[in-house]
């Protein structure tokens, strides 16, 4: 998924329907702002995918569009895997 600042890819491990592992493959880092923002962001979203067994997580504060574009990418990882 690309936003504004960039591609978001997320993959994820599934044990059954179990979320186990969340590797995000590509995130914003065009510049120093996003490289900052998603250190923080991107560990805070993997944390609560594994929390929520699901991509109904809260958006992380400072980074909208990173969090959209996980969502969206999740979604699409776990969509695909349920095929």
């Amino acid at each position: 998924v690309t936003n504004k600042w960039g591609p978001v890819q997320v993959q994820v491990t599934l044990q059954g329907t179990a979320i186990t592992d969340v590797q995000v493959l590509q995130y914003p880092t065009a510049d120093r702002k996003s490289v900052r923002i998603n250190e923080v962001a991107v560990p805070k979203l993997v944390t609560e995918t594994l929390a929520a067994q699901s991509s109904a997580i809260n958006t992380v504060s400072g980074a909208t569009y990173t969090s959209d574009s996980y969502r969206e990418s999740l979604q699409a990882a776990l969509d695909s895997a349920n095929q």
